[in-house]
């Protein structure tokens, strides 16, 4: 029988299988006690290659401001936690394995007859490899189960499908989600692999899939898989003024409760590129679609990968096309300025599909303050783009990323937990 045919089992009681709720609680303790900033052994020769450790704990989640890593995982759980104390151990737990795995050190010692306490697939020392973790809740945790309707942040709905999506149930929604990000693959599977483990019982996965972020070539803005810089045009995230204004959640605005301070909101949109098609057209018809040159990254009426777009000394489209992408994703004026978003996506390839064609694309991954006033305001610009038959979303899903943990007694979700608002 699956270990999810009883919902309502505390998972604290699954987590070493036979052990008791005292022995899996003691591990958490141990493993945060043992939590050293890890360095690469000095005889390692790959040394060079980990990346350090992120601050763990802040106001905000380390892993939504940088720039998307070489590798990550996003995955989406449904919860089956049976009350609001049972989901009160799992984001505890959840916080303990993310401060761990993201701080690194070496993993506790167990008995001769059991289990051990780590996969072993990072060595006997856990690199952090700059690992990110990074948390968000769905609009379905919000329902009956927990008790907490009246807390639900203002904007988090589920996901619609827009006019050209081709949505998959199987891969929409889901209560909680997670994105992973690091430098290598290994850290990314290792941290899922542990994660899944010590939340066995509480969280079943509802879809997952993995991605990469190429390195920039030959320099600037990474590209995506049809060949294009992709987020040129990201708010800059080292100037809080753009960061508060676009990216963090307003308690005390339109009903947004006080708990979300920090946090913000997550849209998640599984791509599909029909790359074999895409490579058939002609260099021209790519840039005027997308409105960007492709081997620099320059929009069309200028030279450079950052310049500014023009469109008022353009009005007809002529250069740069009235339904090319960049323009009217960010038509660039004073109306729709509070409507940029902070693109954080990775390429993901899957190897082909049932009748042999190749299945790859984009995990576009985004955040904002409100998704009614962004993301959904430029998706519905572009609607019927000529992009739209090269491509074919198919599945995601909208998420709230919590608040940052503040110090070593704070835990994912504690302010929503608590809210009294």
């Amino acid at each position: 029988m699956s270990h999810f045919g009883s919902p309502r089992r505390s998972f604290l009681r699954g987590m070493l299988g036979a052990g008791t709720v005292a022995a899996a609680t003691g591990y958490i303790a141990r493993a945060a006690q043992a939590a050293t900033l890890a360095q690469a052994p000095a005889s390692d020769p790959d040394a060079a290659a980990y990346l350090p450790a992120v601050p763990f704990h802040g106001p905000n989640q380390a892993g939504i401001l940088p720039a998307p890593q070489r590798q990550a995982i996003v995955v989406a759980f449904d919860l089956t936690t049976g009350n609001r104390g049972e989901l009160t151990d799992l984001l505890r737990a959840l916080t303990s394995r993310a401060r761990f795995l993201t701080t690194g050190g070496t993993p506790p010692p167990v008995g001769l007859t059991g289990p051990p306490s780590d996969s072993g697939v990072l060595g006997p020392v856990v690199v952090p490899d700059g690992l990110t973790v990074t948390v968000g809740v769905g609009a379905s945790l919000f329902d009956e189960r927990y008790g907490l309707a009246s807390c639900k942040p203002a904007h988090l709905t589920t996901m619609a499908p827009f006019p050209d999506d081709n949505l998959d149930p199987a891969q929409c929604g889901g209560d909680l989600s997670l994105v992973l990000a690091a430098g290598s693959t290994d850290t990314v599977l290792h941290a899922l692999r542990d994660i899944t483990r010590y939340t066995e019982g509480a969280a079943q996965v509802r879809w997952r899939i993995d991605g990469f972020a190429s390195v920039p070539r030959p320099s600037g803005t990474p590209r995506n898989l049809m060949g294009f810089k992709d987020g040129i045009a990201n708010p800059d995230v080292s100037d809080p003024a753009q960061t508060d204004e676009l990216v963090w959640a307003r308690p005390g605005v339109a009903g947004e409760p006080g708990w979300t301070r920090g946090g913000s909101y997550q849209v998640i949109r599984l791509i599909r590129m029909f790359v074999e098609f895409w490579d058939r057209v002609s260099m021209t018809e790519q840039e005027r679609m997308i409105g960007r040159r492709r081997d620099n990254g320059a929009p069309l009426d200028a030279s450079g990968e950052f310049d500014v777009p023009d469109y008022a000394a353009d009005p007809p489209g002529a250069v740069i096309p009235l339904d090319a992408h960049i323009r009217l994703a960010n038509p660039r004026t004073r109306p729709t300025a509070d409507s940029r978003i902070l693109r954080r996506g990775y390429n993901y390839d899957r190897g082909n599909d049932a009748v042999g064609d190749l299945d790859m694309g984009l995990i576009f991954t985004c955040y904002q303050q409100n998704p009614l006033r962004q993301f959904v305001r430029v998706q519905s610009r572009l609607t019927g783009e000529p992009l739209t038959d090269y491509i074919s979303p198919f599945g995601g899903g909208y998420f709230f990323a919590l608040p940052g943990i503040q110090d070593d007694s704070d835990y994912y979700g504690r302010a929503m937990l608590t809210d009294r608002l």
